[in-house]
């Protein structure tokens, strides 16, 4: 296949190159600075001579949007929010122009889009969606990516969650706190953690590819979310820790300020089901967390 990733030099489209790559695949990254044979230079804004990439390739995943790790002050907010629509509507215009369109179109989205909610388990059908910055930026992203229908083209926006690898992502960091003996729970502790491990999240995205009748909004993430006391014990046990200083809210709220990011990446409570995934009948290689554990700390 051709595949075209924009935005893909980051943990997960580095990931997922490396992954198509590896099975015989061409794969092609849109990015601001090109330095390999590869990458292909755009700007997330502008139609240019990238949009020729996009002619017969059979798959575009769109990963770009600026971190949401930082403080939400308005001009982070705004960078945010244009950096995701600015994007999927510059690739919407170049997909138009298209010849021969890619076949299958993913767009990033985030599970951050639900509610709060530590016993509502939302999948696609009863995710309760809510209001708020994070959860209309979600919003407005999915709304941006799914307004055009084009003949032939399929849509997938992966609500992806805490992706756990060894090469980036939040794993290597929860992994440091803890053996600074930092690894309690944060704030009460009893807020869902939805994941994904690293391989899994790569065969969940082949396996849409390959299905063709699943299309729209994804819970990409395990079907066994657990809490964050729960999966901070966990790691603790793995790594032969036998305490954590827990870190209540007002802590987090004072770290947050000198880290530069916000309190809600820990402690909003994300519980989501997998249920399209589920039913397609894809087999997750890392059902439960301790499994996913054993295979990071012991690659």
């Amino acid at each position: 296949m051709k595949i075209i990733i924009a935005g893909g030099t980051g943990f997960l489209g580095g990931n997922l190159e490396k992954y198509f790559t590896e099975k015989g695949n061409q794969v092609y990254i849109l990015t601001r600075k090109p330095m390999r044979k590869n990458e292909i230079s755009w700007n997330a804004e502008t139609i240019g001579d990238w949009k020729k990439t996009l002619e017969n390739a059979d798959v575009l995943i769109n990963l770009t949007g600026k971190s949401v790790d930082c403080r939400y002050h308005d001009k982070n907010k705004q960078e945010i929010f244009s950096s995701r629509i600015n994007s999927t509507k510059v690739l919407q215009e170049a997909v138009n122009e298209c010849l021969n369109p890619p076949k299958i179109w993913m767009n990033a989205s985030s599970a951050t889009i639900y509610v709060h909610s530590e016993k509502h388990l939302n999948t696609e059908e009863n995710g309760i969606i809510g209001d708020d910055f994070s959860m209309n930026i979600c919003k407005s992203w999915e709304n941006e990516f799914f307004k055009t229908e084009n003949q032939g083209i399929r849509k997938a926006a992966l609500r992806t969650s805490i992706v756990l690898g060894n090469n980036g992502g939040a794993f290597p960091k929860l992994k440091m706190i803890t053996k600074l003996g930092l690894g309690g729970k944060q704030g009460r502790g009893d807020q869902m953690v939805s994941w994904i491990h690293i391989s899994d999240f790569c065969k969940a995205i082949e396996w849409i590819i390959q299905n063709e009748h699943i299309s729209g909004p994804i819970n990409v993430t395990a079907p066994e979310p657990l809490s964050n006391g729960s999966m901070m014990q966990k790691l603790r046990k793995a790594l032969k820790r036998s305490f954590g200083l827990d870190a209540p809210v007002w802590q987090l709220e004072i770290a947050s300020l000198f880290l530069g990011t916000e309190t809600e990446l820990l402690l909003k409570s994300r519980n989501v089901y997998p249920e399209k995934l589920i039913k397609s009948e894809f087999r997750f290689s890392y059902l439960d967390f301790d499994k996913a554990l054993v295979n990071l700390l012991n690659p």
